[in-house]
């Protein structure tokens, strides 16, 4: 018998493990977020950047303090855009527990609008970062995501507009290994957003909704408030 517990033991201590494996699943977080975007006057380039504080619960677990910003870069006569950017990431621990992780994150992506009719608004975003997390090897992810916005009150998106909002984005891992005998899976996460939105004037709207967002070991509803600002 106690042969067979320091086995176990070993086994435990050897056996990759991934992070947040105690998330309360029922528990639901808030997400407030401020995005911004740029392009100079008779320029191709411009920039673009967001700052989101995001928690485990309604306010004051943190989950995440990002804030992120790059340079933009679009064609003329296109409306794709491209970005290099780079973002600073707090993370933090679930719980009562305080302790926090750092991260300093590279990314580089791709935005490319498609409207369809008067009403329906999409976007295809892909998005391939390079991160440098606190205590772990360097990792990658790609991540696609695919916006559509709904016109409701009128048949565009102008002024004074109410709106449906949806996208679902799909993270993909670059490698397992993160380092110290910890590995995560292929799958890194998805997230499925729902809103209502309204177009206060041109270049400002605001977004309130709920976002679904799962992994192998969890799934987890956030509240998300944001403001979406091109000036």
């Amino acid at each position: 018998m106690r042969k067979m517990l320091f086995i176990g033991l070993i086994c435990s201590t050897l056996i990759p493990t991934n992070v947040n494996s105690q998330i309360d699943n029922g528990q639901l977080g808030a997400w407030y977020m401020y995005f911004f975007s740029k392009q100079f006057q008779g320029s191709v380039f411009g920039f673009q950047g967001d700052i989101q504080y995001r928690n485990w619960n309604i306010a004051g677990d943190l989950e995440q303090l990002l804030i992120r910003t790059g340079a933009t870069y679009k064609p003329d006569g296109t409306q794709i855009k491209f970005t290099l950017g780079y973002g600073n990431i707090t993370t933090g621990t679930f719980g009562d527990v305080k302790s926090t992780t750092l991260e300093s994150r590279i990314y580089q992506e791709a935005i490319f609008p498609v409207k369809f009719g008067n009403r329906f608004y999409t976007t295809h975003r892909f998005r391939y970062e390079q991160r440098f997390v606190e205590n772990q090897n360097f990792r990658t992810r790609y991540r696609y995501n695919l916006f559509l916005n709904i016109a409701l009150s009128k048949p565009n998106m102008e002024p004074k507009t109410l709106y449906l909002a949806l996208y679902n984005e799909l993270f993909i891992n670059g490698q397992r290994n993160i380092g110290e005998n910890k590995s995560v899976e292929i799958f890194d996460r998805n997230r499925f957003y729902t809103a209502v939105g309204y177009v206060i004037s041109k270049g400002l709207k605001v977004q309130a909704g709920l976002m679904n967002q799962s992994t192998n070991n969890w799934k987890k509803n956030q509240l998300q408030i944001s403001l979406h600002h091109n000036f």
